[in-house]
């Protein structure tokens, strides 16, 4: 289930394999892949609920164009996973709504 290929960063040069946490368990992902390719490899499909119906959202664009695969990384809500290339010891979260939450 790992993505190889983006549309838009073409080939996926991954690095060595690193821990990351999401929602608290740690995860194993390759570096300089977007965390969303990392968290689907991982079997992780949801990455935020809208704020009125509470809708799950995840990947759609792949490209950084909608707000579907947005999470709060490192405390700062609104990133973009599907373009954001992961690094060991990175904190994903599930975000809930468009957030304004402050980092930790």
């Amino acid at each position: 289930m790992r993505i190889l290929g983006h549309p838009i960063l073409g080939e996926i040069k991954k690095g060595c394999l690193v821990s990351f946490s999401f929602d608290g368990k740690t995860l194993k992902g390759y570096e300089g892949e977007p965390i969303a390719a990392a968290l689907k490899a991982a079997g992780v499909m949801i990455h935020r609920y809208t704020k009125k119906k509470h809708s799950p959202r995840g990947i759609f664009c792949a490209i950084g164009r909608c707000t579907d695969c947005v999470m709060v990384v490192n405390g700062r809500p609104n990133v973009r996973t599907c373009v954001t290339p992961l690094v060991e010891g990175m904190k994903v979260q599930t975000q809930y709504g468009v957030s304004v939450k402050k980092p930790e």
